[in-house]
């Protein structure tokens, strides 16, 4: 009697942490999810009328099919790619930076003030260099906290509006807000027809993945990440750790902004940052914060980005359909690592548990 007084229905669903999954699975998994993605797009292409065929084939040949579409591509992947390595640093001991987005913001501002009042001032090496400088040292001043991270981007957002209208604007565009080019001492050079800044990325994935996996800072670090009072307990000055990550995390996003600007517009909008900072946790996220797996998802989303930007074109497809398109393969692959993480435990037939 008392047994069924202090009976509880078991909940119909319960999800439990695996203990582990084989790789078979695992890859299983991912299939699955892109075989969902693609056949979930191809429904919202077939609603809107087009060919779902037609549509995939167009973003993989608007993307990767010629030379422009390519080099487009690597220049879309080059500011995803260093941004996910900047705030991995910052997930890596569980400190949650969605600042990066601004950060970029502020390291093209300093960097942007050289190129337009300093570029006949220095030679185009020390011009390019100095740019390069206020990116890095800026995240010095800047606050941690996730929600002052996140609150500085609209703060970074609005004062570059206010030097588009007044102190920066272009002289020569009377009416229009807009900041002026930049002269051609101020951009950065380019190999095989795309500025350097792969070359920056490249270096930075290994210097990043030598830095975690090989250096005593990154082993400090995974402490942090894992228990800040296992790191008190061995020693470590866990303000010191946390503040020294966030100076390379911030430093990183701004070098973003510095080579947008430098190597790729040419100038200072409101777009620079074009929502790399958030794209970059997706990046991050998928790739289970290894470096080296950020270059081959960076790349993927960039070959969406740019294949979405083709459809837009050749179908006269909406831009906020594409998008939608775009979100779809990504809530896939994000939702599959859920299931290689988690499983979903179905009440049984009995549906009772007795406490």
């Amino acid at each position: 009697m008392a047994s069924h007084l202090t009976s509880r229905r078991e909940p119909l669903v319960r999800m439990v942490k695996r203990d582990s999954i084989g790789r078979g699975k695992i890859t299983l998994v991912r299939v699955l999810a892109v075989l969902g993605a693609l056949i979930t797009g191809a429904l919202l292409i077939t609603a809107l009328g087009f060919n779902p065929v037609a549509v995939y084939s167009d973003m993989i040949k608007g993307s990767l099919g010629g030379a422009t579409g390519r080099i487009e591509t690597i220049r879309l992947a080059i500011p995803l790619l260093i941004t996910s390595l900047a705030i991995s640093l910052a997930f890596k001991m569980r400190f949650w930076n969605i600042g990066a987005e601004g950060q970029i913001l502020v390291g093209a501002m300093a960097a942007s003030y050289f190129a337009l009042f300093q570029a006949e001032n220095l030679p185009r090496p020390a011009l390019i260099a100095v740019m390069a400088l206020p990116a890095v040292f800026h995240a010095k001043w800047g606050t941690n906290e996730t929600l002052f991270t996140l609150m500085l981007n609209y703060i970074a957002l609005r004062f570059l509006g206010y030097l588009e209208n007044d102190p920066w604007k272009d002289p020569n565009l009377r009416g229009f807000p807009k900041i002026a080019m930049f002269s051609n001492a101020a951009k950065l050079p380019k190999v095989f027809d795309v500025h350097i800044g792969w070359i920056v990325a490249l270096v930075l994935v290994f210097l990043v993945y030598i830095y975690l996996s090989r250096s005593k800072h990154g082993y400090e670090i995974s402490v942090v990440g894992e228990s800040t009072r296992t790191a008190k307990y061995a020693g470590m000055s866990v303000a010191k750790i946390i503040m020294r990550t966030m100076f390379i995390s911030g430093a990183m996003a701004g070098l973003v902004g510095f080579i947008q600007v430098s190597g790729a517009d040419y100038t200072l909008t409101e777009t620079t940052a074009g929502g790399t900072g958030f794209t970059a946790i997706t990046v991050a996220w998928l790739s289970k914060l290894n470096p080296v797996i950020m270059m081959f998802v960076s790349f993927a989303i960039a070959v969406l980005e740019k294949g979405s930007n083709k459809i837009q074109t050749t179908f006269k497809i909406p831009a906020s359909a594409a998008e939608v398109l775009t979100g779809i393969i990504l809530f896939f692959m994000l939702g599959c690592e859920f299931f290689i993480n988690y499983k979903l435990i179905f009440r049984g037939r009995k549906g009772r548990v007795h406490g």
